[in-house]
C-alpha cells in the first residue's frame, strides 16, 4: 500500500519541498492533538476527525496535500506544528508533542515490517468499502480501524501511553477513536518519511519548516475566510 509503505515518493509522483514536509508533519500533529483532546475531555472536532480518517484511504497521493483535501483542513495541525518546532530544543511540554515523537518512532519501526504493512493495507482496503457505505465517522468503521491498530501496532514492544481522564479512556468508543487517530498519525508520519523527512530536520532546518508552516497557516486562514464568504 502506497499510503503505508517504506518506499520513498519521488519522480513523477511527489516532488518534496519544505512546504510538503510541513504539510505531512501537520497531518501528524493534528491527529495526535485530537488524541490529547479526546483523552482529556471526551470530545473532539468532528471535521478534523473526518480529515484524519479519510487520509487513511488515500493510497496513491499525487501531492502532499492529497490525503487531507484543502489546506484549511490542517489549520490546527499547522498551528500545533509551529508550536512544537519553536519548543523542540526543550522537553515537549504537552502530551501531543510526546505522542508525535512516539508516532515517528513507531513509524520508523513499522517501515521495516513488510508483513505487518501488508496486513494493514489489506484490512484498510476492506474498511474503505465500509466507509463508502456508512460514512467516515460511523462507529462501525472507527471500531474496524481501531481493531487494525490493536492487531498490528499494539503488538510492538514500544507503545504510546495515552494519558487523560480515566472516565473517558475506559469507554470503548473513545478508545476506538484514539486508536484510529494514532493510526492516522502514523500514516502522516509515513508520508513525511516518504518525502525525505528526518528528525535531523528539526535540528538543522527547523527555520525552513517554521517559515513554510507560517505561510501555510496564513493560506489556510485565507481559505477559511474565502469559503465562509
Amino acid at each position: 500500500m502506497a499510503a503505508l509503505s517504506n518506499r520513498r515518493i519521488t519522480g513523477n509522483s511527489l516532488k518534496a519541498s519544505w512546504r510538503d514536509i510541513a504539510i505531512s508533519l501537520a497531518g501528524t500533529l493534528q491527529a495526535v492533538s485530537l488524541v490529547e483532546q479526546l483523552a482529556k475531555t471526551g470530545y473532539l472536532n468532528t471535521a478534523e476527525m473526518e480529515t484524519a480518517v479519510k487520509s487513511l484511504f488515500v493510497t496513491s497521493p499525487q501531492t502532499s496535500l492529497s490525503p487531507y483535501g484543502n489546506i484549511s483542513n490542517l489549520l490546527s495541525g499547522l498551528e500545533s506544528l509551529e508550536e512544537m518546532l519553536i519548543e523542540y530544543k526543550h522537553t515537549p511540554a504537552t502530551d501531543k508533542f510526546r505522542y508525535a515523537l512516539g508516532v515517528m518512532h513507531i513509524q520508523k519501526r513499522l517501515s521495516t515490517k513488510r508483513d505487518i504493512l501488508g496486513v494493514i493495507a489489506n484490512r484498510l482496503n476492506h474498511a474503505a468499502k465500509q466507509a463508502e457505505h456508512f460514512g467516515y465517522l460511523h462507529d462501525n468503521l472507527i471500531s474496524n480501524i481501531a481493531d487494525i491498530y490493536s492487531d498490528t501496532i499494539s503488538k510492538f514492544q514500544y507503545r504510546i501511553q495515552v494519558t487523560g481522564n480515566y472516565h473517558y479512556l475506559q469507554q470503548d468508543r473513545v478508545a476506538n477513536q484514539v486508536r484510529t487517530l494514532l493510526l492516522a498519525a502514523i500514516r502522516s508520519s509515513m508520508l513525511w518519511r516518504q518525502l525525505g523527512g528526518s528528525r535531523w530536520q528539526f535540528v538543522f532546518y527547523r527555520s525552513h519548516i517554521i517559515d513554510n508552516c507560517r505561510a501555510l497557516i496564513k493560506e489556510a486562514k485565507e481559505q477559511d475566510i474565502s469559503g465562509a464568504a
